[in-house]
């Protein structure tokens, strides 16, 4: 029956009941006796006591769409109220949750257009950096070692100088280029970029190791690149803002599919609130199904997880991780 007609049966038995009352021979004597008060004072509590009944079994069911709408995050699919109730409010429920498949759809959509906008402007930028300024700079170094070369003594040093500030600044531009871009994931892959990556973070502040199982399984160009960016924003907040001095970025097969870790030994996030660049992460995850977890350790620092599912086509297995340069060998992460 309807949470309406429920309710109004409800009011019209009180109505009718009370209605009764007074054309039956029950009086209320004046002054009030203490009999009668009692008998007063118990119908009506009896009357409030199913009327809240009522309203609260039937209202439940909003009560939990309520608390689902309230934390409900797109950036988190999946996530439904059970349906509950009948008539109206179960009605109510599944169109809410009808609701939420369409937005999940339309922002998965919208998303992948917006990113992919995204990676077409960082490549079209990174080419002009490295055919444009690139070129127009190591144009400019050249013409300044010929200066140097036939200058006199007094201004040969000075130019050496300018000289050294150019290479820097176009050795800066490259590597914002390869960020933008990065062409050794295009040309050797996955791992090899991975690797690239984790050798340029590093420096006398912050050892990154990197531990790469030698098995994965084939993965599509975007899934390739959600997780060489995933793994880039993770290593660029740790070099920003944990204040670690280790770091280590991990892939390794899972039974469902690869899993991504980047973890550090720095302060961890803490209570900070969602920023940027791990609504990004989340956002690009959305593209390929994958899940994205940011926390901090136990033993102190933050770890990024990222689970992409990719159907098997042989179980996994224990995996050895590659040993880089400046890698120690090490299991991979349980």
């Amino acid at each position: 029956m309807p949470l309406f007609w429920r309710i109004f049966m409800l009011n019209a038995v009180v109505l009718i009941v009370a209605t009764a009352l007074l054309l039956g021979p029950v009086t209320v004597s004046t002054p009030v006796l203490l009999t009668e008060a009692a008998v007063l004072t118990v119908g009506l509590a009896a009357m409030l006591i199913a009327n809240a009944l009522l309203l609260r079994v039937g209202l439940a069911p909003l009560q939990r769409l309520t608390r689902a709408m309230t934390t409900t995050d797109l950036l988190r699919p999946g996530h439904r109220p059970a349906v509950g109730g009948r008539g109206e409010i179960a009605e109510l429920i599944t169109t809410f949750n009808t609701m939420l498949d369409r937005l999940e759809d339309e922002r998965a959509t919208s998303s992948a257009r917006a990113l992919s906008a995204q990676e077409g402007e960082r490549r079209r930028v990174a080419q002009e950096l490295h055919d444009e300024v690139g070129q127009s700079l190591t144009a400019v170094l050249l013409q300044l070692k010929r200066a140097a070369d036939h200058a006199p003594p007094e201004l040969r040093e000075e130019l050496r100088s300018v000289q050294e500030t150019t290479r820097a600044s176009l050795e800066e531009i490259r590597r914002i280029a390869r960020r933008l871009r990065p062409g050794v994931l295009d040309e050797l892959g996955l791992a090899s970029a991975l690797k690239a990556l984790a050798t340029e973070f590093g420096g006398p502040g912050l050892s990154v190791q990197h531990s790469l199982a030698p098995d994965l399984p084939e993965l599509d160009r975007e899934t390739e690149l959600v997780i060489y960016r995933v793994a880039q924003e993770g290593l660029t907040n740790t070099a920003r803002h944990s204040g670690a001095r280790r770091a280590e970025v991990a892939l390794y097969r899972t039974a469902g599919g690869v899993e991504l870790r980047v973890r550090d030994d720095g302060r961890g996030i803490g209570r900070a609130e969602e920023g940027a660049g791990l609504r990004g992460m989340r956002e690009r995850a959305l593209l390929v199904g994958a899940v994205v977890a940011v926390e901090s350790r136990p033993s102190g620092g933050t770890e990024v997880r990222l689970a992409v599912p990719v159907p098997a086509r042989f179980p996994a297995h224990a995996l050895v991780p590659l040993r880089g340069p400046s890698s120690p060998a090490h299991a991979p992460p349980p």
